[in-house]
């Protein structure tokens, strides 16, 4: 079996159900460059009779015609017209795949009304499977799934095709817990980025990056021309949240930008999932405390160590800094540790995030932070965790001090069960209990143990 399927079972089995429909069926499979969608679509239809285009930013007509000529011999005498090879093609194949369908939209907006007609009029009486697949989040969300779009309402389905999970790259790699976290913070749950990737990574990332050739030097380019007629800006937000300018203020400050002139950009940047706005877990999601995160770990990893050392990685002479290398990690980690609280169910939580705020103390206004909060608003019960990305982590410590800070979060105060947990690559010693209060502590060997139940 082809490696980067063995943790699409989901999605796979969804579109095979998709195949064996009795009707027509119109699906848009969309997402993130490199993410799988053709490889997963042509790994679904295999066995199926199927024809497949893979649009560019102009001449799509001819293209497809011609690629209509080599699928058969009967398209000769068919009039160069979508109408027309519709009409012919329904009648050679039982599936039609359209890659990267933004570009077609680019080159002519029309076709989408076209489309429309096509469905309407020669498709919708078939049993003809219909795929459209993008990578242009804004583009397929703004002219193909909104509600103003010709196409609307033809759709059977649509499938928005996201990274794999952590506990999913133990089917990419045989390898420790900590070398696959330092490969989730460059990667994400990409698959393409994954196939590439051998291990032991710091080795291979430094390699890659002295090779003119590298991949890693263009692709944030790619990813953001695929959603922005004009980058530059986008990449200067992106560049300020991985410096962890995460308030607005701070990355209006650092782009020297108006509040109005930013709103908008980060209104952009979360619709096509680049970043996403978040709120103090106890917090209404109005509250204006909120702060932006870059979702993907490889937009994270390149705009934090690659974009400010651009000429030293085309001079082939970037070596990646151990220290702010670790320091990132456990950024990363805080993410692997809340995938773990929401597969191990710790707590039956209802909501899960991070919490900060400010309080009062004899200096002044002081401010407080806690890494990830579970909490269960039917049974009142919290769940406080700090992250540590450190060996021999002394527990009782940190949960000493994470109590603290729990005493200044405004929820359910006297009616909430309280409980504690840290994570450590590992512990000097591990409690589960403390102040009456129950602990957990969790080190690498127990998320290793995690990996091994959820595969």
């Amino acid at each position: 079996m082809i490696i980067q399927f063995k943790n699409r079972f989901r999605e796979l089995s969804e579109l095979r159900e998709v195949l064996n429909s009795d009707k027509f069926e119109f699906i848009i499979i969309y997402g993130r460059r490199r993410v799988g969608k053709t490889e997963l679509i042509l790994k679904a239809t295999e066995n199926t009779r199927r024809f497949y285009f893979l649009a560019t930013e102009k001449d799509n007509l001819r293209r497809f015609y011609e690629s209509c000529l080599n699928y058969s011999k009967d398209f000769e005498h068919v009039k160069m017209s979508w109408e027309a090879i519709f009409n012919t093609l329904k009648n050679k194949t039982s599936v039609i795949i359209i890659d990267e369908f933004q570009n077609m939209i680019k080159e002519d907006k029309s076709i989408l009304s076209t489309f429309q007609l096509i469905i309407d009029t020669i498709l919708k009486q078939t049993r003809i499977k219909l795929f459209l697949l993008g990578s242009s989040i804004s583009i397929i969300t703004s002219e193909t799934l909104s509600y103003k779009s010709p196409l609307y309402g033809r759709r059977t389905g649509s499938f928005l095709l996201k990274p794999v999970k952590f506990k999913d790259l133990t089917h990419f790699f045989k390898t420790s817990v900590e070398e696959l976290i330092k490969i989730y913070s460059f990667a994400d749950g990409i698959p393409h980025y994954l196939n590439m990737i051998k291990p032991p990574f710091t080795k291979w990332l430094n390699e890659e990056l002295h090779k003119r050739r590298s991949f890693i030097k263009d692709e944030i380019d790619f990813l953001t021309r695929y959603e922005f007629e004009d980058p530059s800006t986008y990449k200067l937000i992106l560049k300020a949240i991985a410096l962890g300018k995460t308030k607005v203020s701070e990355i209006r400050d650092y782009l020297n930008l108006k509040r109005t002139d930013l709103s908008q950009y980060l209104r952009n940047l979360i619709n096509v999932g680049m970043i996403k706005r978040e709120v103090p877990i106890t917090e209404s999601i109005k509250s204006k405390q909120g702060r932006y995160y870059i979702i993907d770990n490889f937009l994270n990893f390149w705009f934090r160590f690659i974009f400010p050392n651009l000429s030293l990685v085309e001079e082939g002479v970037f070596t990646l800094n151990t220290t702010e290398f670790n320091q990132y990690l456990g950024l990363v980690f805080e993410k692997v540790c809340k995938e773990f609280i929401m597969n191990t169910r710790i707590i039956n939580y209802t909501r899960i995030g991070k919490q900060w705020g400010k309080f009062k103390g004899e200096r002044g206004k002081n401010t407080y932070e806690i890494d990830i909060i579970a909490l269960n608003e039917n049974t009142k019960e919290i769940l406080f965790s700090e992250c540590k990305w450190k060996n021999r982590v002394n527990a009782e410590r940190i949960i000493r001090d994470l109590v603290r800070k729990a005493e200044h979060v405004n929820w359910f105060n006297k009616e909430r069960k309280e409980e504690f947990c840290v994570f450590a690559k590992s512990f000097s010693k591990k409690i589960t209990e403390f102040n009456g209060k129950k602990t957990h502590c969790f080190d690498l060997k127990d998320i290793e143990r995690m990996l091994k139940k959820t595969r």
